[in-house]
């Protein structure tokens, strides 16, 4: 029993020297957001540099699970690490939540809002909450998402 217990004291103390380190594997809300803020600027001063520098993931623009994505005015991705070209407007999320166009309805020059769904982590397949900070910026609609 001395054993037993003596196994989980240490099960614990891995679980919780271990934790921090888990969790700096994924973005936060603030980061997520100082990314669309640092997106924004990049578009304003150069749009087609901005959308490829995002879709390559250069400049800062890849941070673990962050990313910023876009979409033009015809609905399809124009930055996204593997989607540009296909529609953002249509996304839905495995529970049939049309992303997508809500992104589209809140989107606003010179105001970041938020739209929450589920969507899989990187590598995994299993939804989970994600939101995402959307905002309009030229003709773009342009987001970034964290993991909940």
């Amino acid at each position: 029993m001395n054993r037993f217990r003596l196994f989980v004291v240490v099960a614990l103390v891995m679980l919780a020297v271990a934790s921090p380190a888990l969790a700096g594997n994924f973005g936060t809300a603030d980061e997520a957001r100082a990314m669309l803020e640092r997106a924004v600027a990049a578009v304003k001063a150069n749009k087609a540099e901005a959308l490829a520098k995002f879709t390559k993931g250069e400049d800062g623009f890849k941070d673990r699970d962050l990313y910023p994505f876009c979409g033009g005015p015809d609905g399809n991705f124009t930055a996204h690490p593997t989607l540009v070209g296909k529609s953002l407007k249509g996304l839905k999320d495995k529970a049939g939540r049309a992303l997508g166009e809500e992104m589209y309805a809140v989107a606003k020059e010179g105001t970041i809002s938020e739209v929450s769904y589920m969507w899989p982590r990187p590598g995994s397949t299993e939804p989970v909450p994600k939101v995402s900070f959307v905002t309009k910026v030229d003709d773009q609609v342009c987001a970034v998402g964290y993991y909940k």
